[in-house]
């Protein structure tokens, strides 16, 4: 299991933006690796469709890991994939200070994060997890529990 970073804001300059360009591969394999690489340490993996040389299609994997995971990162990507070339490159990430409170809906709490920036409130975000679960358990649409969610933090 992956640390989470702290809540407080700070800068990782110690991170690295990794890429392939995969033109050969199946999405099974894709979603194998994404993953393994999740389950190695990558702080966030996607895919991109692009168009390569004489137009065929592809799909750009990018990744974001810390330097201490980046040689597991290319390892899984060698092994894994049918790349021979992996781009990889140091990148500052600027993480905003977050906090969390618990919101009661008619169906039960929620964890709500907030992100904050320069002591204000500026993004809020239920927990999905917890949403799904009660969408499950109360056979509700999920959409329908985002919008108590939002119903009870416009009531303060």
């Amino acid at each position: 299991m992956s640390m989470h970073p702290p809540n407080h804001a700070h800068v990782d300059d110690e991170m690295f933006k990794v890429e392939v360009n995969l033109d050969d591969i199946s999405g099974e394999i894709l979603g194998y690796v994404m993953d393994l690489l999740i389950d190695a340490g990558a702080n966030d993996v996607y895919y991109t469709p692009i168009y390569m040389k004489k137009n065929r299609p592809a799909i750009l994997l990018q990744l974001l890991c810390s330097k201490s995971k980046l040689d597991r990162m290319k390892a899984i990507l060698f092994t894994e994939t049918t790349t021979l070339g992996i781009r990889y490159y140091p990148l500052t990430v600027h993480r905003m200070e977050r906090t969390f409170r618990t919101v009661s809906t008619k169906w039960g709490n929620i964890t709500v994060k907030e992100g904050v920036l320069e002591g204000e409130v500026i993004k809020t975000s239920p927990e999905y997890e917890e949403c799904k679960k009660i969408a499950e358990v109360h056979q509700v649409p999920l959409q329908n529990v985002y919008e108590e969610v939002w119903k009870q933090l416009a009531k303060g």
